[in-house]
């Protein structure tokens, strides 16, 4: 399987924000997107996922179901948690099993997912009454509560500790490890393996 991205040129508003971009990531590899605030690296994200239409390029997945869009296909995690704070932690988890159609049995995978992100010792516990470390490391368990072959991550670590953050890395050596691939926006350094690295900055300068 494999992420490919054709000279893809996005606009944002009137500003041309990607131009003439070319990559390819490769079953069993991470993508980390770096450069300074502004340079495109969500946008680049939001575009693969589906949320923008590029102005020009094309993007596939070689090898993934035919019938259905790369976005179908992905794990999309930005800035926000997307968690329901009237629900508990299980609940929270329970519901991404269902509206994600893992196609096995929740208790299960949303155990799994709660303890691999440390919060198995909350699951009765409301969402609404989470730190935010807490809350992040929520909505990242939805990374494992269902398969998808590509994860499109933006800033995953944002408000985690140096011990959370080691298990965001865990889930991605895992998961790439496994053959699925990850597509990472980040400003800080992550110990991943399988691990290339796309500069946003220098790309567009190059162009």
């Amino acid at each position: 399987m494999q992420l490919i991205a054709e000279d893809l040129v996005i606009d944002r508003g009137s500003r041309r924000v990607i131009d003439g971009l070319s990559f390819a990531v490769k079953a069993g590899e991470a993508l980390l997107l770096t450069g300074a605030n502004g340079v495109g690296k969500t946008t680049l994200l939001r575009t693969l996922a589906g949320y923008i239409r590029p102005f020009r390029g094309h993007i596939r997945l070689d090898g993934g179901d035919a019938e259905l869009t790369v976005g179908e296909q992905a794990h999309v995690v930005g800035h926000t948690n997307a968690i329901k704070s009237s629900l508990s932690v299980a609940e929270n988890a329970a519901f991404w099993n269902a509206y994600l159609d893992a196609g096995e049995s929740a208790a299960p995978r949303t155990e799994a997912a709660l303890r691999h992100f440390g919060l198995e010792d909350l699951s009765d516990f409301p969402a609404a009454y989470l730190s935010a470390g807490q809350k992040r490391r929520l909505g990242l368990a939805r990374l494992l509560v269902a398969r998808r072959p590509l994860w499109l991550l933006d800033e995953p670590t944002s408000s985690l500790d140096t011990a959370s953050s080691e298990r965001l890395v865990a889930a991605v050596n895992e998961h790439t490890q496994s053959g699925g691939l990850a597509v990472i926006a980040t400003h800080l350094p992550l110990a991943l393996e399988r691990v290339r690295t796309l500069n946003l900055a220098a790309q567009r300068v190059a162009a």
